[in-house]
């Protein structure tokens, strides 16, 4: 089953379970599929349903950092909600020894040396990892890596 139809099958058990919550977070990551299928004219598979599903989570965190700055519990708290709806629909990540490894590896492959090289290491790591790490951590993992 492709992670659309997961998405949809959880939107209706949401909905037949009155979840506002998820159905608030899944409706919201429909509409992102649906809107980027519209721009690309093509559907999304599942590596570019990932990756709308880490962005959703970026901006959760990025929420959440400016409600601490506001002092705002009850923002804070709606956020982590979604991230952990969110993190349902995400394979499960590699650890950071099992990244960091990919991460040598490529700067290998692709004899990276500074960090004007992080462009090309970045463009292939992203696509071995499958979203099963987000980007800020792997591009963390490159500048360590690169910068040694």
């Amino acid at each position: 089953m492709s992670l659309k139809e997961d998405l949809s099958t959880e939107l209706k058990i949401a909905m037949k379970e009155s979840n506002t919550d998820v159905k608030r977070v899944i409706r919201m990551v429909i509409a992102s599929v649906k809107n980027l299928e519209i721009d690309k004219g093509k559907l999304l598979n599942d590596d570019e349903v990932i990756s709308i599903i880490h962005k959703e989570i970026k901006s959760r965190n990025e929420v959440i950092d400016g409600a601490r700055l506001s002092n705002r519990q009850d923002l804070i708290n709606e956020a982590e909600n979604d991230i952990k709806i969110l993190n349902r629909f995400l394979p499960e990540g590699l650890s950071h020894e099992e990244l960091k490894k990919i991460v040598q590896e490529t700067i290998v492959e692709v004899n990276a040396i500074s960090i004007s090289d992080m462009g090309k290491v970045m463009k292939l790591v992203l696509p071995k990892i499958g979203g099963r790490a987000s980007g800020n951590e792997v591009s963390q993992i490159v500048r360590e890596l690169i910068n040694n």
